[in-house]
């Protein structure tokens, strides 16, 4: 193999197992985006995954943590939820309030990345802890945060989930209310920012799953809109001028197959955004890595 660049060797190597690998998996969404079969585990031999592990140290005992469920008439089913508190506060007292979108496949009870709502609260962040915050997570389904026949994750989130939410004294009074998401959870954060930008003090989204045509999403996912007027009214990309008054975090790595659709998106949206861009792939090293900054970001304009 003299004289074969290493990254033609390595797929060369990983070839085989690779493609039994995404047969495998039949649904997972990045290998259904078309994408050269076995990227991800290229990337991973090759190093482009390889981001500095972040500091999860904590800087008190987390707060306690709730779960329940509450019938949405929006998604028209039983929705699970947990709310976390930060270290040195309970249920009733009154706090900014931190609203968590999880990705495709995933749901409330998982929604962070190696975090659990009460520990991302607790967290050092640069040093220093959160200001007090609180943090609910809540089962969106895979429709990708987006109204749906019969399943309108978005007013779940407005309507349901954000008034409970405030009826426990969290993310009462103006702008006390921060999104932020993963993956499709990301794409959802900036959808609600979009749509509800007097409502939100900021968005922080990681990783987002950007798409920028209905084509594309459909072959990667027909789930993901219910049609291409679905597409056209809920495309983060073309609907970021509702962005100018809010304060807006988005970051992805440079391997991330989402990543050309966020670079996208970042050169749409306000001058004032927050952009990174660094070494990272679409998994959870990168969205580890991600989850203390956009914290932080939120918490310094929830608090303000």
């Amino acid at each position: 193999m003299a004289g074969v660049p290493r990254r033609r060797f390595l797929g060369y190597a990983v070839g085989g197992t690779v493609v039994a690998a995404a047969a495998a998996a039949g649904g997972v969404e990045l290998i259904n985006r078309g994408d050269l079969p076995g990227k991800s585990q290229l990337d991973q031999l090759d190093g482009a995954c390889d981001v500095p592990a972040p500091d999860f140290a904590l800087t008190a005992t987390p707060g306690p943590q709730y779960s329940g469920t509450f019938y949405s008439a929006a998604r028209r089913r039983e929705v699970g939820y947990t709310i976390g508190y930060p270290p040195g506060h309970r249920p009733g007292d009154q706090l900014p309030l931190i609203v968590m979108l999880h990705g495709y496949g995933f749901n409330h009870a998982n929604a962070l990345s190696g975090l659990t709502p009460a520990r991302a609260l607790a967290l050092n962040v640069n040093g220093a802890p959160l200001p007090p915050l609180a943090l609910v997570t809540v089962d969106g389904g895979g429709g990708y945060w987006n109204p749906h026949p019969g399943d309108n994750p978005q007013a779940m989130l407005t309507d349901e989930l954000i008034p409970l939410c405030q009826r426990k004294g969290l993310g009462a009074g103006h702008r006390k209310i921060g999104a932020m998401g993963i993956s499709m959870g990301g794409y959802g954060a900036i959808l609600l920012a979009e749509k509800y930008p007097d409502l939100l003090a900021g968005v922080a989204a990681i990783s987002p799953a950007i798409y920028t045509s209905y084509a594309q999403a459909h072959g990667a996912n027909a789930g993901a809109y219910a049609s291409a007027a679905a597409f056209a009214a809920n495309d983060a990309v073309t609907h970021t001028a509702a962005l100018a008054g809010v304060p807006v975090r988005v970051a992805s790595g440079y391997s991330d197959p989402f990543y050309p659709g966020v670079q996208v998106l970042a050169r749409a949206l306000p001058k004032t955004a927050e952009v990174h861009f660094g070494k990272g792939c679409h998994d959870g090293p990168f969205f580890n890595a991600q989850e203390p900054p956009s914290l932080a970001f939120l918490a310094r304009h929830l608090t303000a």
